[in-house]
């Protein structure tokens, strides 16, 4: 029997993304050992019942001191989840969080503290472009030169509400940060990623709740304009996904190139296709559309690969932490949009 590559444990399984990084990290090789469930029983029984070979711990301890295990993953209530990383790495572990991992600047500032006093890893579950196919063809395709030499990129990360089934938390601002902090920061490392920059700026950004007044916690709306040395981003993001639509959210992206563009239709194709991982290029020599359901996603083999040879190759450590810091940023200076404005 194969000796499994990285033994890893999981700390808060509050969201759902938490299935989509424990197969990630299972199906490039890794051993699920324990998971520790504060609460909400019922999605400690699912993970239980989708992964039955971790036993169940009683306390968070257990997994933290667990010597045989190299790594906790943990999509736990956004405000728990910094905190959770910070005790991985003085635990002498490596750390994937879902996003937002951060809710606060505060809890940024302590965990690069942490890790650059530990040196272990602490990456971020950007799953809109880790998880996505569309996305990971996208990065090779610039890479290439396909579109020469990026300009700018266009996020929209539209998201269905269901209000019904969200737990109470999800209306809470200060436990998951804000849309801007939450659902912007996938955008901002695509951003970051694409363009390749290293620093960057938020130089406006806008947030409000302008339909959901039953619930005064939740931002339902945000935008933010980003500059950085390889290029700039606009971003929008909101939880108006009509019901119309097949699927929760019509995200997609866009990414300008001094020779061309490539968009992407990452859940959904509206004009027909079947299926998701749609991608558009355009060059100085034609347009072509580019299915991408067959793409490697090579993020959780990267990250394992870091995590036994102790190097950067899933994501760099200062792009995890500058991604977040750009939307708690924009969040923290974006205007206000009220209702009486939109409707104006």
């Amino acid at each position: 029997m194969t000796e499994p590559r990285v033994r890893f444990g999981v700390v808060g399984v509050n969201h759902n993304h938490i299935y989509g990084m424990t197969n990630q990290l299972l199906d490039a090789g890794g051993e699920l050992v324990s998971f520790f469930a504060d609460g909400e029983e019922d999605f400690a029984a699912e993970f239980a019942q989708k992964f039955p070979q971790a036993q169940r711990a009683r306390e968070a301890a257990e997994v933290f001191e667990d010597p045989s295990i190299q790594l906790i993953a943990s999509a736990a209530i956004p405000d728990q989840r910094a905190g959770i990383g910070i005790n991985s790495m003085r635990h002498g572990k490596d750390y994937l969080s879902d996003k937002p991992a951060f809710t606060s600047l505060e809890q940024l500032d302590e965990a690069r503290a942490v890790q650059n006093q530990t040196r272990r890893i602490f990456s971020i579950s950007y799953s809109e472009r880790l998880q996505n196919r569309a996305t990971v063809r996208a990065g090779e395709l610039v890479k290439s030169g396909a579109i020469g030499r990026p300009l700018q990129t266009v996020g929209l990360g539209p998201h269905r509400l269901n209000a019904p089934t969200r737990p109470k938390w999800f209306f809470e601002h200060a436990r998951y940060g804000g849309i801007l902090t939450d659902i912007g920061s996938h955008q901002a490392d695509q951003f970051l990623f694409f363009t390749g920059s290293t620093t960057a700026e938020v130089v406006a950004a806008q947030v409000g709740n302008v339909a959901h007044p039953e619930y005064p916690g939740l931002d339902d709306f945000g935008d933010m304009l980003l500059r950085g040395d390889g290029g700039s981003g606009y971003i929008r993001v909101d939880w108006f996904t009509p019901d119309g639509l097949s699927v929760w959210g019509d995200g997609r992206l866009t990414i300008l190139g001094t020779d061309g563009y490539i968009e992407l239709r990452k859940y959904v194709d509206v004009g027909g296709r079947p299926g998701g991982d749609h991608l558009f290029l355009v060059d100085q020599r034609q347009s072509r559309y580019i299915d991408c359901r067959d793409v490697a996603l090579p993020f959780g083999r990267q990250l394992l690969d870091d995590v036994v040879q102790r190097t950067e190759t899933a994501m760099p450590q200062a792009h995890a932490f500058l991604a977040s810091e750009l939307a708690l940023r924009a969040q923290l200076q974006a205007r206000p949009v009220s209702r009486q404005a939109v409707l104006a």
